[in-house]
């Protein structure tokens, strides 16, 4: 019991604990990063074992995230170029990336719909895949982008750790219902390997910022836009999902981010704007302290 207690006590402040052990030892994390997509698999296999496969449907709330993620994304770049356009590309890529694989997890802590989520997710990172050549050609890459080959890579990274882990764990339901239902019962397994993987995370985000850091005014111009989208997209997700009867799965699904996916985006698809990843590497940051805090009040309340 006193464990139990504990572990409920300490949960709010594993997020920060996590970011804080990346940043002091990110020197040590590309050791360890191979790790990371394993523990994403585990994570969501335990997260999604919660769910059955009639709770999936498509529903006016995944219609007007995804038109807001998308809409987003370009009003955002379209209106920043003129000011610079690395910056532009910095913060509209914080919009247009697709919700965070780990999102589903934190919306079950936070009491949200996690079919919803799992729906939306599924969504999100297709519809980027589909949508991002088109979306590199609005910011000026057009020439260095073929579509299908574009398409084919983002599916390749985004794909398998998304739908495997859903196929093993419906798998996991008809074959062994009672295994199943075990790991479903341990569902605060999947926070604590999130936890982890969030040091690798953010480890590798600080060690690409010390190593690049020439252009340090350009550089807080992108994380004070990374934390402006944050923020927006939280509480723009927020007001949808009420309105949608899901506030949590609304301002999680639009508002935590595949930032890993959207670094690597910037890296091999603007290869003129590389130091625009800053944005993406702070975006870590701003959700993770605003997941801590909801986890906080949610555990006080």
């Amino acid at each position: 019991m006193k464990s139990a207690m504990m572990r409920q006590r300490i949960k709010p402040f594993m997020l920060p604990i996590a970011m804080i052990i990346g940043v002091v030892f990110y020197k040590y994390m590309h050791y360890v990063e191979w790790t990371a997509p394993y523990l994403i698999f585990i994570m969501l296999f335990v997260a999604f074992c919660k769910i059955r496969p009639s709770e999936f449907r498509i529903t006016r709330l995944s219609v007007l995230l995804i038109a807001i993620q998308i809409l987003g994304s370009a009003g955002l770049y379209l209106s920043l170029r003129t000011f610079s356009e690395t910056l532009a590309i910095g913060c509209a890529i914080c919009v247009f990336c697709p919700t965070a694989t780990a999102a589903p997890v934190i919306t079950g802590m936070l009491g949200g719909s996690v079919s919803r989520l799992v729906t939306y997710s599924i969504v999100s990172n297709v519809t980027v895949a589909i949508l991002a050549p088109v979306f590199f050609t609005l910011c000026g890459d057009g020439d260095s982008v073929d579509f299908i080959h574009t398409m084919l890579k983002i599916l390749s990274r985004v794909v398998p750790l998304i739908v495997l882990p859903l196929i093993c764990a419906f798998g996991l339901l008809y074959a062994a219902p009672k295994v199943h239902e075990a790991v479903a019962s341990h569902q605060s397994l999947s926070f604590y390997i999130w936890a982890v993987s969030l040091c690798i995370v953010v480890g590798r985000a600080v060690s690409y910022i010390m190593l690049n850091h020439q252009n340090v005014m350009l550089m807080v111009e992108l994380a004070a836009g990374a934390l402006v989208a944050c923020c927006l997209q939280f509480y723009v997700g927020r007001i949808i999902g009420r309105r949608c009867g899901d506030k949590i799965a609304g301002a999680q699904g639009l508002g935590q981010k595949n930032t890993v996916l959207a670094i690597w985006m910037v890296f091999e698809f603007f290869s003129g704007h590389q130091v625009a990843s800053v944005a993406p590497a702070a975006y870590i940051a701003w959700q993770n302290i605003i997941n801590s805090a909801q986890l906080y009040y949610k555990n006080k309340n």
